[in-house]
């Protein structure tokens, strides 16, 4: 900051005097110090224009006896550099032209940068190819541009030959981020090469190969994907989004210890404070990191907050069966709730969070699949409570509403009326999911009455739906929401059926597996109970017929709740075990007897 001061009083000073030829030499080489120690001595990108160019270029002309006020940056450039024909002014002019395109890149103008050094190069250099074939034109531009020779009387604070290194650097990892996110992966990944190659601390090493591993997963070649992500990690260990992406890549090859072991890795590093990454060369003031920030970037190297993994530990771990693991982190993720979580979460949509009542129902899963049920009644209470006044006692989707969304008059009105409706059939949701899972941990607990009013209340909210319009199924607007809670109604008549069972009201059973089967028609839990109750109730022959039909019907012709429609949200997965229905070889051999004794008194 001192030299950036010191700079910037003597270009005032010089800039005091009247233009003159034999000054500008000096003066441009001062302003090009004194433009890398302002650069150098910020930690954030470039931005906006660098008003200090604009006047020395104008003061190059004034000298020429030219004037250009009126002109825009490019040509200007273009005046200065064909007009401009004094060979002391060259060399000055050239590594000034280098800083333009260092504040052009920034601020993504690749077509000037391009124009700007066709204009530095003569038409032999320009013609020549410097790179290998399929290289970028403007790559190509650059490599070509001969830099300057630096007078011994006058110290630069950078060379223009480091300059230009740089700038073949950022050009490479600007143009591989944007073929990236245009999906052109070969291009992308010839490009981000190209950068790696280059002149760059450690810091932006790491973030180039973290961006190869997504360009290479995103092609579908995970373990390249992952050697990419290795050598990010190497270069710079606090590179943690390549470990994040690392996770990831982990997930999709379903090698869940290692994921597992990658997220822990994250979540402890996330709780440390990083030193500041070593360069990978001496220091310097234009630096590749000041010219490349694009929203890809900014997305690909996102850090997560510390909870987002935590979640995502508990998450995976419960998918993969690992009940205790995952009871753990779901609570070490609600205690951060406490800790206002939702003030340090991004919001923006790229959170892995998902929504907090979402995350209390997978908690309440979890602890009944530990065994922990009160525990879980307790965390469904929580969600029931806080839903409790956003759900309206009927709530219609009409099919008018949904049409009235794509047509122009209204469709304002009825979007935001949609998206009313939907976070009302989410909260509808949560809470009719809460009573289902205080359902069966109170069927665990053996208090059946309690559990039957757990499950009755959860029927009684999922009535309040009602679809309204000549078909009954709505469009894909609210679909989603609309399944999840015929899955849960499912799910609830099967749970309070078994209840009745264990209750000996087999009336009250049967009632609930017919309607089950209405919902679900061939579900094979409920076919199965539904001949139980048949047999409880000495339908015999019916309970036989049912069997049967239920032993002839083949796995991809039963229902099956899993193998149909959008998959289940996670905190239902576990409801599937719920209703399963228990093998009962008794039962199978006393139908078999009965089918026997009918055939032979048929005979």
């Amino acid at each position: 900051r001192q030299q950036r001061d010191e700079f910037g009083e003597l270009l005032l000073s010089i800039r005091g005097l009247p233009a003159a030829l034999p000054a500008l030499p000096l003066e441009l080489t001062v302003l090009y110090n004194s433009l890398l120690s302002t650069a150098g001595a910020s930690d954030s990108a470039i931005k906006g224009e660098a008003e200090g160019i604009r006047l020395g270029l104008l003061r190059v002309l004034e000298a020429c006896g030219a004037c250009g006020q009126d002109l825009g940056m490019e040509e200007l450039w273009q005046k200065v550099l064909q007009e401009v024909t004094v060979e002391e002014l060259q060399a000055p002019l050239h590594r000034l032209g280098t800083l333009q395109a260092a504040w052009w890149l920034a601020a993504g103008c690749l077509g000037s940068v391009a124009g700007l050094f066709q204009l530095l190069s003569t038409a032999e250099e320009s013609g020549r190819s410097h790179c290998s074939e399929g290289q970028d034109k403007l790559l190509s531009l650059i490599k070509a541009w001969r830099v300057p020779p630096e007078g011994a009387s006058l110290p630069l604070v950078q060379s223009a030959k480091d300059l230009k290194e740089i700038l073949c650097t950022a050009i490479a990892f600007l143009q591989g981020l944007q073929e990236l996110e245009a999906g052109n992966f070969p291009t992308a990944l010839s490009l981000l090469q190209e950068a790696a190659g280059g002149f760059c601390s450690k810091k932006i090493l790491a973030q180039i190969y973290t961006c190869l591993g997504c360009c290479a997963q995103r092609m579908g070649k995970p373990q390249t994907a992952l050697q990419h992500l290795k050598r990010a990690l190497q270069v710079d260990f606090h590179c943690l989004p390549a470990l994040s992406h690392a996770a990831a890549v982990y997930h999709e090859l379903g090698e869940t210890n290692a994921e597992l072991q990658a997220l822990t890795l994250l979540y402890e590093a996330l709780g440390k404070n990083p030193p500041a990454a070593a360069s990978s060369s001496p220091y310097f003031l234009m630096r590749t990191e000041l010219l490349v920030h694009t929203p890809v970037l900014t997305s690909l190297l996102r850090h997560h907050h510390p909870s987002e993994v935590k979640y995502l530990l508990a998450q995976r771990c419960l998918q993969d069966g690992r009940v205790a693991d995952a009871v753990e982190h779901y609570l070490d993720f609600l205690s951060l709730l406490q800790e206002g979580l939702q003030q340090q979460v991004p919001l923006d949509g790229s959170s892995a969070l998902p929504r907090i009542p979402e995350v209390f129902l997978e908690a309440a899963s979890a602890l009944e699949q530990a065994g922990r049920h009160q525990d879980a009644i307790t965390v469904c209470e929580e969600v029931i409570s806080r839903t409790t006044d956003l759900i309206p006692q009927v709530l219609q989707v009409e099919e008018k509403l949904e049409q009235l969304e794509c047509s122009s008059p209204g469709a304002e009105l009825a979007s935001g009326l949609l998206s009313q409706k939907k976070e009302s059939l989410c909260c509808l949701a949560w809470r009719a999911a809460g009573y289902l899972h205080q359902g069966w941990a109170w069927a665990k607990l053996g208090k059946n009455k309690e559990a039957v009013t757990q499950f009755s209340r959860c029927l009684s909210d999922v009535l309040r739906l009602q679809l309204h319009g000549s078909g009954v199924k709505p469009t894909e607007t609210l679909q989603a929401e609309v399944e999840v809670l015929q899955k849960i109604r499912l799910f609830s008549l099967i749970g309070r059926g078994v209840q009745f069972l264990e209750l000996e009201r087999h009336k009250e059973a049967l009632l609930d597996f017919q309607h089950s089967l209405q919902i679900s028609p061939g579900d094979p839990a409920a076919a199965s109970y539904l001949v139980q109750a048949l047999w409880k109730l000495n339908r015999k022959q019916e309970a036989a017929a049912q069997w049967q039909k239920l032993s002839q019907s083949s796995p991809g012709e039963d229902g099956q709740q899993g193998g149909q429609g959008r998959p289940l949200p996670l905190y239902l997965v576990s409801c599937l075990e719920q209703v399963m229905f228990p093998h009962s070889e008794s039962l199978a051999r006393s139908i078999q007897d009965y089918l026997r004794a009918a055939a032979q008194d048929t005979s």
